[in-house]
């Protein structure tokens, strides 16, 4: 399917996916990006669906990470970047010049794909957020660290140790504090890039379980490169490449029954 038409993801009701009619919590309208002179997104256009998991998929460098950024201009930080076409994110429209892009990365939290915990108590590290928004009293940020750390499935095993610090966690660990941080300001939409590309099997699978999980509350976007990944936790999936979206749809269907034979091609392993 070419980039160029406007995509609404159709959610098979068996897979328990969302009503097609639900309005979209994040609408991506002919977006373009240049790093200097070199094009690095085309003309994508695609509608991800609340309280669902969507995964870009695709060789190194074909632009998931770059149009991930996008969501929370994380693009901006970058010299030479010039940007066309409209995001919004729960109907605003992110570009717009008078919006605060502090506001819109407390909207649209982050997890990277190497853990990156505060040298700072595991206390510290989910009470950061809600510090930074003005949240004074102690009991509100006991709260708030204690129910995030429940939702990111980490409270049982560091309850006993919030005043230690987050560099003491396993990797497995501090990427689920990473997430409980992102999660402190109560987001619309968390972003994952490559959440489980340096962790074993075994916390790689608590990361997926915990998807699965949050998509309950939160609107999810990961990039993965692996695609056992994508097809295991994610409601729909778009395969990018050479920066551009060459598919999009139900993950279950493009998996098995792809539009594209480029699709194709990248998931049976003929090339990528």
């Amino acid at each position: 399917m070419s980039s160029h038409v406007r995509v609404t993801a159709s959610l098979d009701p068996r897979t328990g996916a969302a009503d097609i009619m639900e309005a979209p919590m994040v609408e991506i309208d002919h977006v373009s990006l240049w790093y200097g002179a070199k094009l690095a997104l085309k003309d994508i256009s695609m509608s991800v669906p609340k309280h669902r998991v969507t995964a870009y998929i695709g060789p190194s460098g074909c632009g998931k990470t770059t149009l991930l950024r996008c969501l929370n201009r994380m693009n901006d930080l970058v010299d030479g970047v010039r940007t066309v076409g409209a995001i919004r994110i729960g109907g605003t429209d992110i570009g717009d010049p008078a919006l605060d892009v502090t506001e819109l990365r407390k909207r649209v939290g982050m997890v990277f794909q190497k853990s990156n915990p505060f040298p700072k108590s595991i206390f510290e590290n989910v009470a950061y957020g809600p510090r930074i928004l003005g949240v004074a009293s102690r009991a509100d940020l006991e709260g708030t660290v204690e129910r995030s750390l429940r939702a990111a499935a980490l409270w049982d095993e560091v309850q006993d140790r919030l005043g230690e610090s987050a560099l003491g966690l396993s990797g497995g660990q501090q990427q689920r504090l990473c997430i409980a941080r992102a999660i402190a300001v109560e987001p619309d939409v968390l972003l994952m890039d490559e959440p489980c590309s340096a962790l074993d099997p075994i916390a790689t699978a608590k990361i997926e379980e915990l998807m699965l999980e949050l998509k309950n509350s939160y609107t999810i976007v990961i990039v993965t490169h692996n695609m056992q990944q994508a097809a295991r936790v994610s409601d729909s999936t778009g395969f990018m490449l050479l920066g551009e979206l060459v598919e999009f749809g139900v993950t279950r269907a493009l998996f098995t029954n792809p539009r594209d034979k480029r699709t194709e091609d990248y998931i049976t392993g003929r090339f990528g």
